[in-house]
C-alpha cells in the first residue's frame, strides 16, 4: 500500500527493545484487567502512523485504505486471501473479448446516509474517478474505461477501450461513496465519509485518532459486532507496546519486531504473523545527480548488506528482496545479484566518477522503524563515502514534499526510504504506479523518475494480455530491466506482524499491511 504504503504508502514502524538474556525465558506478566473492562463492547487499534486522507478515490497509504474500507465498499472486494470476490455488485459477466463487463447490483443497500444505493449512484463515483479536473489517484486505474451505462437501476456496464486484465481488481479498490454527499461536500467529501459499510464516520482528530461507529443497517446480519473502533497513530514502538501491555490498546499493528519475543507465551497477548507483499526500499532520484549514473545505482545496491538489513532492521522477521515485488504478489520473477560487495560498490562508484563517495540527503517517515531503517543505511553507505543527511518528516508532511513537484525538474527527492504493498493484489499494482514514466508525481509514486521506454510499452502491453501466460513473461521482463537499471536500492519484504489483547477476535492484517475490522469481537 505509494505501499503504498505512500505507503505507504504501506509504511510499518520498529524501535530498539531490550531482549531477555541468552539462555533465558521471559516470565509471562499477569494479565491487566481485562481490556473488555477497559473499553467495553469497543476496539482500539494503536497503528504507527497518521492517515493521509478519508477520501477512498484519492489513497495511496495503506492506512488510508485501512480506514477507507472500514465505512465503504466497493462492486467487489477481497477475501481474508487477497481474492477478489463480489461486495456490492451481486454477480458479474466479462465479454469473451475482455472489453465488456456487466454487473448485476446488490438491493436493498442504503448509503449511511439513507441513500439508496443503485446503478446511478455506482455512475457517479467512476463519473468523480475520470474527471480529470478532480485529479485523483484512482483516475490512472481507469483510463481505459470508454463507457458506463445504466440500462437499470441494478445493472452497470462498464465498455473498456482495450482489455485490461486487472480491472476487477482495481474496482476492488474503488469504493463507492453516497452522491448525495458527493454533491452535499464536494472537495470536503475526505472530512465527511458516508459509505455503505460496516462502521460509519464519527470523527477524525487528525494526528490523534480516527473513530467509527457501528452501522446498525448493515447488509450484513451480525456484522459488525463491536460498537465502535478508534484507530490511534502512535509512531513510538515503545509506545504502542506499553499501550498493548497495560491494554491501553487492544489491538496493534505493526507489532515492533525486537518485542515479539518478549510477548509471545504471555497469556493476555496473542502475537500474529503472516507473509506480506509488502516490499522496503530507497527510492534513487534517476534524473538528478548522481543518481542519474547507473553505476551510481548499482553500487549503492551493492553497498547495502541486506540480510543485515532484516536481521537489525526487521529483527530477523523479513526477507531480502529480490525483484521489484515479493513473491507474494502476482506473476513474481525472482532477480540475481546486487550481493553484498563493499569493494565492488566503490569500484562502480570510481567508474562513474564519485571516488570518495558523495554527500545526499535521504527521506522517511518519523516512525521508529524507518528511522532505524535510514540509520542502517547511513552507516552502510558511509563504508564506501556516502554521507547522507537523514530527514524525517510526518506522512502527511513528506507526501505534500513529494507531490508538490510538478515535473521532475521540480523535485527536490533525491533518496526516500518507504515501501510500499499492491493493495489490489494484482502485478499491475506493484509495477505501473512505481515504474511507469506517466506516473511521475503527482500522478502517481514514481519517485524514482524512473523512465525505461521499453519498460513503458511492456506495462501497457501486459495489461493489454488476455492470456494469463503472455502476462506473466512480460512480466519476468518487467521485473529484469528494472532490476538491471536499479531505480531502487532494494532492501527487503515484510513478515506482517500484528499484537492484540487474548479476549479480541476477528481484526485480521491483510497481506497487504490492510487492517480489515469487519468482524472484531469483544470476548
Amino acid at each position: 500500500m505509494m505501499l503504498m504504503i505512500m505507503v505507504v504508502i504501506v509504511s510499518s514502524a520498529c524501535t530498539s527493545g531490550s531482549k531477555p538474556a541468552a539462555g533465558t525465558t521471559p516470565a509471562p506478566s499477569p494479565a491487566p484487567a481485562a481490556s473488555a473492562a477497559k473499553h467495553g463492547n469497543n476496539l482500539v487499534v494503536a497503528i504507527n502512523a497518521n492517515f493521509i486522507t478519508l477520501d477512498p478515490h484519492n489513497t495511496s497509504d495503506t492506512h488510508s485504505i485501512t480506514a477507507a474500507r472500514t465505512m465503504y465498499e466497493g462492486l467487489m472486494g477481497f477475501d481474508d486471501n487477497m481474492q477478489v470476490t463480489p461486495a456490492l455488485a451481486e454477480s458479474y459477466k466479462i465479454s469473451p473479448d475482455g472489453l465488456v463487463y456487466t454487473f448485476t447490483l446488490k438491493q436493498n443497500v442504503k448509503f449511511h446516509d439513507g441513500t439508496e444505493f443503485n446503478a446511478e449512484a455506482v455512475k457517479a463515483n467512476f463519473d468523480r474517478i475520470l474527471d480529470q479536473k478532480n485529479n485523483l489517484r484512482f483516475r490512472k486505474n481507469f483510463l481505459n474505461v470508454n463507457k458506463i451505462e445504466t440500462p437499470d437501476p441494478k445493472t452497470v456496464i462498464f465498455t473498456l477501450s482495450q482489455p485490461y486484465n486487472a480491472f476487477l481488481n482495481k474496482l476492488a479498490m474503488a469504493l463507492i461513496i453516497s452522491p448525495k454527499a458527493l454533491k452535499d461536500y464536494g472537495a470536503d467529501i475526505s472530512k465527511h465519509p458516508v459509505g455503505t459499510g460496516p462502521y460509519k464516520f464519527k470523527e477524525w482528530v487528525q494526528g490523534d485518532r480516527l473513530v467509527v461507529d457501528k452501522n446498525p443497517d448493515y447488509r450484513q446480519q451480525g456484522i459488525p459486532k463491536v460498537d465502535s473502533v478508534t484507530f490511534k497513530p502512535v509512531p513510538e514502538n515503545g509506545s504502542r507496546i506499553a499501550m498493548l501491555k497495560t491494554g491501553e490498546a487492544d489491538f496493534i499493528y505493526p507489532m515492533p519486531t525486537e518485542q515479539v519475543a518478549q510477548v509471545k507465551g504471555q497469556s493476555d497477548i496473542v502475537v500474529d504473523t503472516i507473509d506480506s507483499t509488502i516490499v522496503r526500499y530507497i527510492t534513487l532520484n534517476t534524473m538528478k545527480k548522481p543518481f542519474d549514473d547507473v553505476k551510481v545505482r548499482q553500487a549503492i545496491n551493492y553497498a547495502i548488506d541486506k540480510n543485515a538489513y532484516v536481521k537489525v532492521v526487521k529483527s530477523g522477521l523479513g526477507a531480502k528482496l529480490d525483484s521489484t515485488m515479493s513473491s507474494k504478489t502476482q506473476y513474481y520473477s525472482k532477480q540475481t545479484g546486487y550481493d553484498y560487495d563493499v569493494n565492488k560498490a566503490k569500484q562502480l562508484l570510481a567508474d562513474a566518477g564519485y571516488p570518495n563517495g558523495f554527500q545526499a540527503e535521504i527521506w522517511g517517515e518519523n516512525d521508529s522503524e524507518t528511522m532505524k531503517g535510514m540509520q542502517f543505511i547511513q552507516q552502510q553507505l558511509a563504508l564506501v563515502g556516502i554521507k547522507l543527511d537523514v530527514k524525517s518528516m510526518e506522512g502527511a508532511t513528506l507526501s505534500d514534499q513529494i507531490n508538490a513537484a510538478k515535473t521532475p525538474q521540480e523535485a527536490k527527492i533525491q533518496m526516500w526510504n518507504v515501501s510500499w504493498s499492491p493493495s489490489s493484489n494484482d502485478a499491475d499494482g506493484a509495477t505501473r504506479g512505481l515504474f511507469s514514466s506517466t506516473m511521475f508525481p503527482p500522478a502517481g509514486s514514481n519517485t524514482a523518475y524512473y523512465k525505461n521506454d521499453n519498460v513503458d510499452k511492456w506495462i501497457e502491453d501486459a495489461n493489454k494480455a488476455i492470456d494469463s501466460a503472455q502476462a506473466k513473461s512480460i512480466y519476468a521482463d518487467i521485473q529484469k530491466a528494472i532490476w538491471a537499471d536499479a531505480p531502487w536500492a532494494f532492501l527487503g519484504v515484510d513478515q506482517v506482524i500484528s499484537g492484540k489483547r487474548s479476549n479480541i477476535d476477528g481484526v485480521k492484517v491483510m497481506p497487504d499491511g490492510s487492517i480489515r475490522v469487519a468482524n472484531a469481537a469483544v470476548k
